[in-house]
């Protein structure tokens, strides 16, 4: 039976079983916060495809479409119920609450967090939370993250691969990254639209190619800048599979090796800090899963599937880790074991 953490805060916690399914990559949206999306300016807006589709646009070009789900959860708990998934950890996705800006970002966090809140009291053994929180906002990220994980026991938090632009390296995020650590923090990592994002525009590029360039970039940066070193506590969740992470694993080994630039801030490797990361199995390729096992091992995976986006698939996110070839434990262990590893309250 996977452990709970011994050093999680006490809370509501999750009844373990065999097989039990526990889906880490998944996005609820409080209807309220469609609702300030359209009342805020900024570079998203609302449209629709050529379907007749509701979307939402980022400087006019396909973001994401809105399908029911992202709103109801009953829809949510049926769909869990049809292919077995016991809990689905909830988060806010792209653009979360950084279309509005530093001063407005508070309100809208603690907004999104406490419909979470309400959202799990009433289902408490199927709905966990990652929080949203403010990072413009350095005083209030930090009041936010204690009150979501102290107060509301939620399992951790959501990132973005870049906010508004600027990287995750940055020395203003810097404090929050270090009580983070202190915490022992989850941190789901999502990505974002690159910050040159007009390459993208075409095909729904965005989402196809852009979200995993962008984990990509900013999980390379965080760790040659040095800040898996420095803070090797935090337990990250990167999306996508890490996006090209496992695949350039070794190039970039190689830059450690040959370039000068590469070892101002590492010690070691980049696959000895990439490898202590944590990354879901949203991509559904029995190849990628393969490597990434063989890579990382199933105790840094963990199930996603990206429900409700039509990228994703709550089928599939079951369906391609029953068909990997690995034993009935490993499959345990990327089901939930991993997860229980290594969320908080639980």
């Amino acid at each position: 039976m996977p452990p709970s953490l011994p050093d999680a805060a006490p809370g509501p916690s999750i009844t373990v079983k065999l097989r039990m399914r526990i889906d880490i990559h998944n996005h609820y949206y409080p209807a309220r916060y469609f609702e300030t999306i359209r009342e805020t300016p900024s570079d998203f807006s609302f449209g629709t495809d050529p379907t007749g589709r509701t979307i939402i646009q980022h400087r006019g070009a396909r973001f994401f479409g809105i399908t029911p789900p992202m709103t109801d959860p009953n829809l949510r708990l049926e769909e869990m119920d049809r292919v077995g998934i016991d809990v689905e950890v909830i988060s806010l996705s792209t653009p979360n609450v950084f279309f509005a800006d530093a001063a407005r970002q508070p309100e809208v966090a603690r907004m999104v967090n406490d419909s979470y809140a309400e959202l799990i009291s009433r289902h408490p053994k199927r709905f966990k939370g990652f929080a949203s929180i403010p990072m413009d906002e350095p005083e209030a990220s930090l009041r936010e993250l204690h009150r979501v994980i102290d107060d509301l026991k939620m399992q951790g938090v959501i990132l973005l691969s870049n906010i508004r632009g600027r990287a995750l390296t940055d020395p203003a995020y810097r404090p929050f990254f270090e009580e983070a650590n202190r915490m022992r923090l989850c941190i789901f990592l999502h990505p974002m639209l690159p910050v040159q994002s007009e390459p993208f525009r075409e095909y729904v590029l965005g989402p196809l190619v852009g979200f995993p360039f962008d984990t990509t970039l900013a999980v390379a940066r965080m760790c040659f800048d040095g800040m898996l070193r420095d803070l090797p506590d935090i337990r990250w969740i990167i999306g996508h599979l890490g996006g090209a992470i496992p695949y350039l694993m070794e190039r970039l080994d190689n830059g450690f090796r040959d370039f000068a630039e590469c070892r101002a801030k590492i010690d070691e490797l980049p696959s000895v800090y990439l490898k202590r990361l944590h990354y879901d199995t949203v991509t559904f390729s029995p190849h990628a899963l393969r490597l990434a096992r063989d890579l990382l091992g199933a105790d840094h995976m963990l199930m996603g599937s990206d429900y409700p986006h039509l990228l994703g698939s709550i089928d599939r996110a079951v369906s391609s880790i029953q068909a990997m070839d690995i034993a009935d434990s490993e499959k345990d262990q990327i089901f939930s074991g991993t997860a229980l590893s290594i969320l908080n309250n639980v």
